[in-house]
């Protein structure tokens, strides 16, 4: 039954996965993260909230139920608990993880200008958008010297639409004191194309913000195996 604990193995079971732990922490120790396979990576996350159970079982069951190791994290509390042998402790441990290499990822880009920095930008809104399963527009404000001062998630729509309304995004730029913003959006079919409607509402938000000093940098659209940049493109 999904969720339901999971009786302690008896005997040489128990040796087994205890030592197989052993082995898999004295691996990350002495030879890091990079020497680990997805599951196993889980597996040692799984560790604390699961002291009397072989995790392994556990971490594949998440993988093939969500398809990759950034789609776990990023799942909703109670579709991981729905998987068996998940509870509420294991859950959290691996939402904490998630917010943990979010923020991370969040102090990395605000370290440089984002204009010096952009595979650290990328990398995080990747890590924030990528696994969404409805669309998500954000908002990154720039200072004068291209330093992120804020993400902002300005709307969550549908799994194919956003509204958007330029008047909000420029009247939250001055009231950050921002002279640029970077547009953010993800597509949750994958597919990071931008659409008629992308296209016509960034067009819409630049002659908004253009008035008042404020510089739309880029549009960039996350899908789950890569991006589109609008400047690279010649959108902007």
């Amino acid at each position: 039954m999904a969720g339901s604990p999971i009786e302690k193995p008896p005997g040489k079971q128990a040796a087994d996965y205890l030592g197989h732990r052993k082995r898999l922490r004295e691996r990350l120790l002495g030879r890091g993260a990079d020497s680990l396979e997805d599951y196993e990576l889980l597996e040692a996350l799984l560790f604390s909230a699961n002291t009397r159970v072989d995790t392994k079982p556990i971490a594949k069951r998440l993988l093939k139920t969500f398809g990759s190791l950034g789609a776990v994290l990023a799942a909703e509390p109670s579709r991981l608990q729905a998987v068996e042998g998940m509870g509420e402790v294991s859950a959290a441990s691996l939402k904490a993880v998630e917010a943990a290499s979010r923020r991370l990822l969040r102090e990395e880009a605000r370290e440089r200008p984002v204009i010096s920095s952009w595979n650290r930008l990328l990398a995080y809104c990747r890590a924030q958008l990528a696994h969404e399963t409805v669309e998500n527009f954000h908002l990154l404000f720039l200072d004068t010297r291209n330093h992120l001062i804020a993400d902002e998630r300005q709307q969550r729509g549908t799994i194919d639409h956003t509204a958007v309304y330029p008047r909000e995004v420029v009247k939250r730029a001055l009231e950050l004191g921002a002279a640029a913003v970077i547009l953010v959006h993800n597509h949750p079919s994958g597919d990071p194309t931008p659409s008629k409607a992308d296209i016509a509402m960034t067009k819409e938000i630049k002659a908004a913000a253009a008035p008042l000093g404020i510089e739309i940098h880029d549009h960039i659209i996350i899908g789950k195996a890569g991006h589109t940049s609008f400047k690279s493109r010649g959108l902007l």
